[in-house]
């Protein structure tokens, strides 16, 4: 016997069927986060520079290379003792830079560059952290760090001084698009490296202690 029912009555049957059907299948997919490449950091000893062109020695990690600068835009470097600590794993270059304090200018006015020079980033940084350095008594050495935070060109500059003749600055850049949350792990590996080469500065004509 079959059962001749309006087709109009079967509808309400189908969608309870297709609603039961999408229920059986979980909630609906979400996008996943972003994934970065795994990073492979490399193995490091500390090495010691201490070239003749420089009046300054420092521990600085075997995994980068120094680069000594040959030119400055059109002309020579200010100095010979400018220079790159490079960082081929990561594309990196800590750009380095050696003024005679008193030569083009004062003391006064080289700090006060080196606070422009990291103000310049708050156009894009969240925050810059000012950490004062301070090894007067153990080798003659002062400055400040500056920890930029947020999408800047870079993460970590620093300067250090005597407070008379020398003045030594050094800035951290990435050759790569600036993606504060895929760079930390790097930066902060790399880091641990720049602060070891700060408590290591000495003067080449420092006494011994």
């Amino acid at each position: 016997m079959h059962c001749n029912r309006p087709f109009w009555l079967l509808l309400p049957l189908a969608s309870l069927f297709i609603v039961s059907a999408c229920n059986t299948q979980g909630p609906p997919p979400s996008p996943k986060p972003r994934a970065y490449p795994k990073v492979t950091y490399p193995s490091s000893k500390p090495l010691s520079f201490d070239a003749s062109y420089c009046a300054f020695s420092f521990e600085y990690p075997s995994y980068a290379t120094i680069q000594q600068d040959q030119y400055f835009f059109d002309g020579e470097p200010a100095h010979p003792c400018w220079f790159d600590l490079y960082i081929p794993d990561f594309d990196a270059s800590l750009h380095c830079s050696y003024i005679p304090v008193g030569k083009d200018k004062s003391l006064e006015q080289l700090r006060k560059d080196a606070f422009e020079m990291a103000d310049y980033h708050t156009k894009r940084a969240n925050y810059i952290d000012e950490v004062r350095i301070d090894r007067k008594e153990e080798a003659n050495v002062e400055g400040f760090a500056f920890a930029i935070e947020g999408p800047a060109a870079t993460p970590f500059q620093f300067y250090l001084t005597d407070g008379d003749e020398h003045f030594f600055r050094a800035s951290l850049y990435f050759s790569t698009e600036v993606r504060p949350d895929s760079l930390q792990p790097v930066y902060q590996f790399i880091r641990k490296d720049l602060i070891k080469m700060i408590e290591t500065f000495e003067w080449a004509d420092q006494p011994a202690s």
